[in-house]
């Protein structure tokens, strides 16, 4: 807009409009910057029907619109109507789009009929339903990118050989949509055949190729990895297997050292710390804050690091909301005598709310009145008269 005016403030002064041949002589550059200011109306103009457009046809906020329109902009809103009614009628509502666009917005100027219906007739026929569809289409709108021939059809026919169904087959495609079909040729087919060669089930096979890219790996590191869960003791029959593949095939060797050392730091020795990961495999997946300040906290309340080891699922718990008070009032019991001294965390951190203050404190309240009040944060050892150990 700043080139117009200029030009225009050029054109109205006096000195400019003589007929001279000096002053024709300097106007002459002004054949060649028309098309240029020309230009810069057209892209301002092509921008501010963009921004207008992404806000009110496709429900982006104005500060997104504006930010998506640096990577796509139109004149006309004609194929990008079309492909929202092509969205809408395969199931995706206005939330839907608001999301696909955002993700994806050069999708509103591919071809309607010739690019994206392809693939979304594809996606139905292998299974998807509408609603099944639209939750794939915005969380990963990419997956409309992949060509229908090259990628998506090929792809599908190889997981069908490696999951259970086509039902399962078309979870794996749409969930990892990195999976190309010469991964699945190179590493998931391979791994796959591997697992099921020690014994690991068809359902636990596809139920890590449907939510994990684990055998993604290449096939010596993924043959390391499962030679180091089986070395640790897990039965590739049990889930828990699966479950040990996964945490450490998505962790680095430096993660993993990490891991192991926070929880030495806590005071537990390698034979436990392979004992915890062995009952919950996904305790690794913890940080090491989350695990230090929870194995601090419950080896200071008294309890042993080889017994929390023992129940290494307690550590998800959320320290304040429950763990604190629920070992408040389980050490008021133990140093009255009301409970076993072997009492196992599993036993009242795992239970829900209702059960453990059922079980805890209206149990117990007779002997101690205070139990809810402990329960609460408002009573403490001291004033109960107790020494916590």
């Amino acid at each position: 807009m700043s080139c117009i005016f200029l030009c225009e403030r050029m054109w109205l002064s006096p000195s400019w409009r003589r007929i001279g041949g000096a002053s024709m002589t300097q106007l002459h550059f002004l054949g060649n910057i028309t098309p240029f200011v020309i230009r810069c109306f057209s892209s301002s103009k092509r921008h501010s029907f963009t921004v207008s457009y992404l806000i009110n046809s496709c429900g982006l906020s104005p500060e997104t619109a504006i930010s998506t329109s640096k990577k796509v902009q139109f004149e006309n809103p004609e194929n990008p109507d079309s492909v929202l009614a092509l969205l809408r009628n395969h199931g995706c509502t206005d939330a839907h789009i608001s999301k696909i666009v955002a993700k994806h917005p050069l999708l509103l100027l591919a071809n309607p009929e010739k690019t994206l219906l392809p693939k979304l007739q594809f996606l139905g026929s292998v299974g998807l339903s509408h609603v099944d569809l639209a939750k794939v289409l915005a969380s990963t709108p990419s997956i409309l990118r992949m060509s229908l021939e090259k990628t998506l059809i090929p792809t599908y026919n190889l997981l069908k050989g490696v999951v259970i169904g086509d039902e399962n087959a078309a979870k794996a495609l749409t969930k990892q949509c990195r999976i190309s079909c010469g991964n699945v040729e190179k590493t998931v087919a391979p791994n796959a055949t591997l697992l099921r060669e020690i014994g690991v089930p068809m359902a636990h096979i596809s139920f890590l190729v449907t939510n994990y890219p684990t055998l993604c790996q290449k096939r010596d590191k993924f043959s390391k990895t499962v030679k180091k869960v089986m070395e640790m003791g897990f039965d590739p029959q049990r889930l828990l297997f699966v479950n040990a593949l996964q945490v450490i095939c998505q962790m680095s060797e430096s993660t993993w050292e990490q891991k192991i050392n926070a929880y030495k730091r806590c005071g537990l020795s390698e034979d436990e710390i392979v004992l915890a990961f062995r009952n919950h495999p996904i305790c690794f997946q913890l940080s090491e804050k989350k695990i230090m300040s929870t194995m601090d906290y419950l080896v200071n309340m008294g309890w042993q690091p080889a017994s929390i080891a023992r129940v290494p699922a307690v550590l998800f718990f959320n320290l304040e909301r429950r763990i604190v008070p629920r070992c408040s009032v389980a050490k008021v019991l133990l140093l009255k005598g009301l409970v076993k001294k072997d009492l196992c965390l599993g036993t009242f951190l795992k239970l829900t709310d209702r059960a453990f203050i059922d079980r805890f404190i209206i149990k117990y309240q007779k002997y101690v009145p205070q139990l809810l009040d402990v329960y609460h944060g408002k009573v403490g050892f001291q004033e109960l008269g107790l020494v916590s150990e």
